[in-house]
């Protein structure tokens, strides 16, 4: 008897925050997608719960960063404990959480549950796509021969999918707390759980009565299935790296306590006993990562190949734990929402994808320690930069070899991540050193500074692209991340960075307040960079008072006015004109000087039924009841020359260049970009 069959465009296995963060793009542009999970519900307690700055902003471009922004318990400050002259722990030291002035939004803490749900309302408001709960995929084939055929009916990928009893797709996961109250813990999903996908079909095959099995054939798949990757298995890749002996317990829990600094993030070092981060949370809940002494040591006290005995850790002993290391302060609960424990290591996929067709990301591509609160958000960060790329693709607007870019760009992130939590968690695990001669210890001011540096890469600003078709810059000035390698792809144009000078190419788009030219109405800049899959092209056209800004705004706008020009080219004649390259215009001087109908009509454009759109033109001036933004300022623009700058769909910034430049825009756009018909 055949199977049923399915056909879609795109086939997401795993629907944690990388899952959710695709089938966000797709929903929004209108991709036949289904998500697929084993497990039988979301999350609702427990796992990843911190939220960076970039992600914020990655949030609000889909529209829910308000309620995350509201929901959630801001952190505003670190504290440092360290060992006092008598060894008790003493608070050393402040900073703030988020660097100052780098972003709208600052570090804050929310249940992943809650993040989940926020998706899953977008996902209902906007599409037809449903998370399908207990469905497992048990065979994966890619047809390497179609890999680079586009016709419509080609479908490279096949996926058997078992539908699972509740029963099965239920995790074993239920323990006893220190104090009698039962609770739900998370080592399921930890890494010192086995894999049990290979149990879970087992189980499944023998189950007749509640299972069906399906085929479905895909054009692209994403594995998105967490550090026990199915998907990334039946590829035959792996993931490389090292394991350490630190064991770290996680308790969730409503502290009683006298530990002064409770609603503060901490970092406590105590003198022998290990380490503890303070995290608090929404409704008076605080996360607490507890170091524990579990691996398995031979007679000579060295480390047994990192093994850890799982039935010694429990509630009651990451408690016990953290009163030891917390000592004199005293640390109870009587209310306990979720538990786990892990072992630190830091491991990057060999591969990122199998001919760019299947695709890996989150946790199934690199695995690392949670204290630094950058798992969930890398992830979804991953999912960002390609869901667009996968977007354009199949509508036809953008060739295939943009999708060689995710590899590119989110691998030199991966590794650079590796990097920083590999300092980081040893810094955390370490012992404070007792003295100056104490070359073994970790001093304070060695652990300040490296969190301090650390914060701008955690908050997820850091991120820099390298050269490629969509990001133009010269290979030389190419790097990922912080500390990352240079590029090595040829930039189709030359861009002129000194015209922008903190407009970063290869880096997100900051933003600044500026103000609506037709009603006065202050916006940030990012406000405007809804994703929704276009490009933009953002015209600082300058002071237009100023000789040569007028003429050189007149002059691009006749030649995109143009029947041949790469806004016509690129569009489809069903397409909306912003749908798939918008222009914004930001001019510097005074709004009251200027309608919007003293500007040229591509920059305004005309729709027969809405009439012109006047939400593409801005200026830079102070509004108000908001103050000045200082776009210019802030931008290193000069307003006597202006600049014209290209953003990608994610907000990343592809080239500047002067306004002046034409063809430079439009060879750009045509070193990748396919002509509509």
């Amino acid at each position: 008897m055949s199977l049923p069959e399915d056909h879609v465009d795109v086939l997401i296995v795993g629907a944690g925050p990388a899952g959710m963060m695709m089938s966000a793009w797709m929903a929004r542009c209108g991709i036949k997608t289904r998500i697929v999970d084993k497990r039988g519900t979301k999350i609702f307690n427990g796992q990843a719960d911190g939220l960076q700055s970039r992600t914020l902003e990655i949030f609000d471009s889909f529209g829910f960063a308000d309620r995350a922004w509201k929901e959630s318990n801001h952190m505003l400050e670190i504290c440092f404990w360290n060992p006092d002259a008598n060894g008790n722990i003493a608070r050393s030291g402040r900073i703030p959480d988020t660097i100052p002035g780098i972003s709208r939004f600052q570090q804050v803490v929310l249940n992943q549950g809650r993040i989940e749900r926020f998706f899953l309302d977008m996902l209902a408001q906007e599409s037809s796509i449903q998370v399908e709960r207990g469905v497992l995929p048990t065979s994966l084939k890619l047809d390497e021969s179609k890999a680079e055929d586009m016709s419509p009916d080609s479908y490279p990928i096949t996926v058997t999918l078992r539908h699972l009893s509740e029963e099965e797709a239920t995790p074993k996961q239920v323990a006893t707390a220190a104090n009698g109250v039962t609770v739900s813990d998370g080592l399921f999903r930890s890494n010192l759980a086995p894999d049990d996908t290979q149990d879970m079909i087992k189980a499944a095959e023998l189950n007749a009565k509640a299972n069906t099995v399906e085929t479905v054939h895909a054009k692209y798949m994403l594995g998105a299935d967490g550090a026990h990757s199915w998907v990334r298995r039946e590829l035959g890749f792996t993931l490389e790296g090292e394991q350490t002996d630190y064991v770290w317990g996680v308790l969730d829990i409503v502290p009683i306590t006298d530990f002064p600094d409770i609603r503060m993030r901490c970092a406590i070092h105590s003198a022998d006993s290990g380490s503890v981060m303070v995290i608090p949370r929404e409704n008076k809940l605080v996360r607490l990562y507890i170091q524990l002494s579990t691996t398995e040591k031979n007679t000579d006290g060295t480390s047994a190949g990192a093994r850890v005995d799982r039935s010694k850790i429990n509630p009651e002993v990451i408690l016990k734990a953290a009163n030891k290391i917390m000592a004199p302060y005293k640390l109870d609960y009587r209310r306990m929402d979720w538990w786990t424990a892990y072992q630190i290591g830091q491991r990057v996929g060999s591969n990122f994808s199998a001919s760019q067709r299947i695709f890996l990301a989150g946790d199934a591509v690199h695995t690392h320690s949670p204290k630094a609160g950058q798992g969930m958000n890398v992830s979804m960060q991953d999912t960002f930069n390609l869901g667009w790329k996968i977007v354009s693709v199949l509508r036809g607007t953008a060739d295939r070899s943009i999708l060689k870019t995710y590899e590119d760009e989110r691998g030199g992130v991966a590794h650079d991540l590796i990097k920083f939590d590999h300092k980081f968690s040893r810094l955390f695990s370490g012992r404070p050193a007792k003295d100056l001669m104490d070359e073994e210890g970790i001093s304070l001011e060695e652990f300040k500074e490296a969190f301090a540096k650390g914060n701008m890469f955690a908050s997820g600003i850091a991120v820099n692209y390298g050269a490629s078709k969509i990001v133009a810059k010269t290979p030389e000035a190419a790097t990922h991340g912080v500390n990352g390698v240079n590029g090595t792809s040829k930039a189709v144009v030359q861009s002129r960075q000194e015209l922008a000078t903190e407009v970063k190419i290869g880096m997100r788009m900051p933003s600044f307040k500026v103000l609506n030219q037709s009603d006065a109405r202050p916006w940030h800049f990012q406000q405007l960079l809804h994703s929704n899959g276009s490009w933009r092209v953002v015209l600082f056209a300058g002071d237009l008072s100023q000789p040569g800004r007028r003429a050189d705004l007149d002059a691009i706008s006749a030649e995109l006015s143009k029947p041949t020009s790469f806004l016509k080219r690129f569009t489809p004649s069903t397409g909306r004109y912003d749908s798939v390259i918008e222009v914004l215009t930001v001019h510097h001087g005074h709004r009251q000087e200027y309608t919007v109908l003293d500007f040229p009509e591509v920059l305004r454009p005309y729709d027969e039924v809405e009439g012109w759109d006047y939400n593409k033109i801005f200026v830079d001036e102070e509004s108000y009841h908001e103050g000045h933004g200082e776009a210019y300022k802030n931008y290193g623009i000069d307003p006597a020359q202006g600049a014209v700058i290209i953003l990608r769909p994610d907000q990343y910034v592809s080239y500047v260049g002067p306004v002046s430049d034409y063809e430079s825009l439009d060879r750009f756009f045509s070193g990748f970009m396919i002509e509509q018909k």
